[in-house]
């Protein structure tokens, strides 16, 4: 089975979390590899290419960062508000809707991030784009799903278009105009809705743009 990760998709998705409850899409905490690969840089500019429920934006507006979330779908940033009016860290939030296969920032950030993010367009291609957008001596961290044994993804195995390797995102990263720190292929376990287990097989990549 393919899929169109294009608005219509998103919007249904999140619609559906919507109905299924709070406990479901966009109430789990950020991401674990946020703090680790973050935690060190000095907070500046930041853009989280499709933020969805709106978790990673929401931490890194909390520690000081003044982030751009962008997502396709209405539905996702409506919920991400939602969620941010209790992170006191809401002036520090700007709620983006777009497609990011077509859409430019104004100018560079100082962190670029994306966590799990499918768009209308090849996973690889997508991570390219997104690299442009990072200013030199800034930051690019990519989380995303690969495929293992055992991966249930968020309730279901993520589809092969959707996945990737660490290996396959460093060969696109130029070492002349990027430095990797971090480039490894995590798992780890999360107790979703109704107390099922979940098993991600995740990919996490953090480069430092030279120039």
């Amino acid at each position: 089975m393919t899929y169109d990760f294009d608005k219509d998709f998103w919007e249904r998705h999140w619609q559906q979390g919507r109905v299924e409850g709070p406990g479901t899409m966009g109430g789990n905490p950020p991401n674990p590899y946020l703090a680790r690969e973050t935690g060190g840089l000095t907070p500046g500019t930041a853009l989280d290419a499709g933020c969805g429920g709106g978790a990673e934006a929401i931490w890194l507006a909390s520690h000081g960062w003044h982030v751009t979330a962008a997502d396709i779908s209405a539905e996702a940033l409506a919920r991400a508000a939602e969620r941010a009016t209790a992170s006191g860290a809401t002036e520090r939030l700007r709620w983006v809707e777009a497609d990011l296969s077509v859409w430019r920032p104004d100018a560079p950030y100082d962190l670029v991030m994306t966590h799990y993010a499918h768009p209308a367009m090849p996973q690889l291609e997508f991570y390219d784009r997104i690299a442009a957008w990072v200013a030199p001596g800034g930051t690019l961290l990519i989380v995303g799903h690969r495929h293992g044994p055992g991966s249930t993804g968020h309730g279901h195995h993520p589809p092969a278009e959707a996945s990737v390797t660490a290996a396959a995102i460093t060969a696109r990263l130029d070492g002349e105009t990027w430095e990797i720190v971090t480039a490894e292929e995590p798992s780890r376990t999360l107790t979703g809705p109704e107390g099922r287990a979940v098993h991600l097989d995740d990919v996490v990549v953090r480069a430092t743009r030279r120039r």
